[in-house]
C-alpha cells in the first residue's frame, strides 16, 4: 500500500480518504443536529440516540426547551476519536 509524508508524518490513502470524508460532512452538516440527523449520521435509531444522550455518552448536546440538538462539530470530532486505528498503525 502506498503512503504519503506529510509533516506529521506517513499518511495512508485510507487515512487521507477518511480526513477528506470528515471535511466533506463538516461542510454539508448544518451545524445543529436533530436527533433523527444524528442516528442517520450514526447509523442507528432515535432510540439509541437518546438512550446514548441519557448515559450522558455524547457530545455537544443542547437541549432548548423540550427540544434535544447535537453540535455536528462535537459529533463529528467525537466519532475520529472513537475510530479504531488501523492495522498498519499498531
Amino acid at each position: 500500500m502506498s503512503t504519503w509524508s506529510n509533516s506529521a508524518g506517513s499518511v495512508t490513502p485510507a487515512d487521507h480518504a477518511s480526513r477528506t470524508a470528515g471535511r466533506h460532512l463538516q461542510r454539508t452538516l448544518p451545524i445543529l443536529l436533530t436527533v433523527d440527523e444524528a442516528a442517520d449520521l450514526l447509523r442507528t435509531t432515535r432510540r439509541a440516540i437518546y438512550a446514548m444522550i441519557a448515559r450522558r455518552q455524547l457530545p455537544g448536546v443542547i437541549r432548548v426547551r423540550r427540544r434535544v440538538l447535537l453540535r455536528a462539530d462535537d459529533l463529528l470530532h467525537w466519532l475520529e476519536q472513537k475510530s479504531a486505528p488501523s492495522l498498519e498503525e499498531r
